[in-house]
């Protein structure tokens, strides 16, 4: 269903009649589908809630309204609406940093973290997006070709590269601009809530190595390497609810 989110609309999926309650951030201009497998292997565990964040799949918000601090807030709306008080939160790609900076400002909304192939980290020059908005469907392609190395994928790029192709060329390179602009990197020395680390071995745009060093400046945060790129929850959807089921029984969530 869509929800007003402050002069836009965010298209959200819940999932679930679990006890618990789980909220997806996908990555980039990754819509709410980067966390739908995953999703529905949990339903019975967990109450689950995914959207396309602004600037992502039918989200209505304009590239000029994309910030960090305002991708923060409309994750605070969805919850609001949807009567979340507490919850595991998780991010994926650049959707980590978000969900990072959420939990550092309201630590007593979350029960607990959790960060795939997490981006957490956007300081220095600004990219060059020259290709985003010159030939978005090209950058797309080799973009996903990055995103899974693993073999037998063809239907998941397809997937995911119809997935992408639905924001705006100008949305998906201020989503990147915005990040580094503001210099966004979070302390993660300063995360409070329990956070699992879940990030792919073949991994070709967030290397293994930033998962490792994210998980060793969390806090007792715990580390899951699976085989896979950059997209497990597309590519290996039922090692990632198993790593999460497995931390949050360890944890008592």
């Amino acid at each position: 269903m869509f929800i007003d989110a402050g002069g836009h609309r965010l298209q959200t999926a819940r999932f679930g009649t679990g006890p618990r309650w789980f909220v997806g951030h996908g990555g980039w201009v990754g819509s709410w589908e980067l966390w739908q497998q995953p999703m529905q292997l949990m339903q019975e565990d967990w109450r689950s809630v995914a959207y396309d964040h602004r600037g992502s799949g039918a989200s209505t918000a304009t590239a000029e309204q994309i910030s960090p601090d305002a991708l923060v807030e409309d994750l605070f709306t969805v919850m609001d609406h949807y009567g979340v008080d507490r919850c595991v939160l998780a991010g994926e790609s650049m959707g980590a940093a978000t969900c990072l900076q959420a939990v550092l400002a309201h630590p007593d909304r979350f029960l607990g973290l959790v960060l795939v192939d997490g981006v957490t980290e956007m300081t220095g020059p600004v990219p060059d997006t020259a290709q985003i908005r010159g030939d978005y469907a090209a950058f797309v392609h080799d973009f996903m070709e990055a995103c899974i190395p693993e073999p037998d994928s063809e239907h998941l790029k397809r997937w995911g590269r119809q997935i992408l192709l639905r924001a705006d060329p100008e949305a998906a390179a201020r989503m990147i601009e915005s990040h580094f602009e503001q210099g966004v990197a979070p302390d993660l020395s300063q995360v409070s809530v329990p956070t699992l680390v879940i990030h792919g071995e073949l991994d070709l745009v967030a290397p293994v190595d930033l998962g490792r060093q994210a998980a060793a400046a969390i806090p007792n945060a715990e580390l899951v390497v699976l085989p896979s790129g950059h997209v497990p929850t597309m590519t290996r959807p039922a090692e990632v609810v198993d790593a999460i089921n497995t931390w949050a029984a360890q944890l008592e969530i």
